[in-house]
């Protein structure tokens, strides 16, 4: 029997932050790929977020 071997890319969620901030109701948040070999540290991506109608910065969370 084959051996398993570990998955570079994992599936990660982002949230926006200055929804949190700002005290609005409701949550934008993103599901995304990404490879944990190349890309160790959190994701930091320019989404739209539709509560706040207009682009902001969606980090990643755990």
């Amino acid at each position: 029997m084959a051996k398993k071997s570990k998955e570079a890319r994992q599936q990660v969620i982002l949230e926006c932050t200055e929804q949190k901030a700002s005290g609005v109701p409701g949550i934008s948040r993103y599901i995304t790929t990404k490879n944990r070999k190349n890309t160790s540290e959190r994701l930091e991506l320019k989404k739209y977020n539709p509560y706040l109608k207009k682009v902001t910065v969606h980090k990643e969370i755990k």
